[in-house]
């Protein structure tokens, strides 16, 4: 025998829709508060929160661009690393996307980007990435830091150091950034 259909005008149907019903808008309020991407019908104060989108919009018209850029405070250096980097849309549809593959494939791997982390942290040789069981052993450390080094992500400084090269730095963190969604 099917099951007799709930009347909606009840008390407890009236209730369990209200408890749904503000479940519901607590849901949204927590999205709308934890939103980070903005469009001009959510944000009240467009120009201000856009200025980048709004001098590139200025500047290329309507052959469109990308543009990526970042003030990055390194640790022990007198000067943040500033950098900035663009290309027209047509370019970029115009590369070989496939001959790119080599170096997003040294950042899918993820001891691979654990290593860039630890280096970034401070972390600057292989002896030193040792002492982290996660990395593995010497020879899996090297196999992961030579891809990263012939990609570009990592430079030798001298002898057996690491680091980010500056000028990789914030396409890193854009990378990063980007991978979040």
């Amino acid at each position: 025998m099917p099951e007799p259909t709930p009347d909606p005008a009840s008390p407890a149907s009236r209730a369990g829709t209200e408890e749904r019903l503000a479940a519901l808008e607590a849901r949204v309020a927590e999205l709308e508060r934890a939103d980070r991407s903005y469009t001009a019908t959510t944000e009240t104060n467009y120009a201000e929160r856009f200025f980048v989108l709004e001098a590139l919009k200025e500047r290329t018209a309507d052959e469109g661009a990308v543009v990526f850029a970042g003030v990055v405070p390194v640790e022990g250096a007198s000067e943040p690393v500033q950098w900035q980097y663009g290309s027209s849309v047509e370019a970029i549809e115009n590369l070989d996307w496939s001959a790119l593959a080599g170096n997003l494939d040294a950042l899918g791997h993820p001891v691979r980007l654990s290593i860039l982390h630890a280096v970034h942290s401070g972390v600057t040789t292989v002896a030193g990435l040792k002492e982290r069981e996660e990395f593995g052993t010497s020879g899996q450390i090297y196999h992961h830091v030579n891809l990263l080094v012939a990609a570009g992500w990592l430079a030798t400084r001298r002898r057996g150091h690491y680091a980010i090269p500056p000028e990789r730095l914030v396409p890193l963190m854009v990378v990063l950034t980007a991978s979040r969604g």
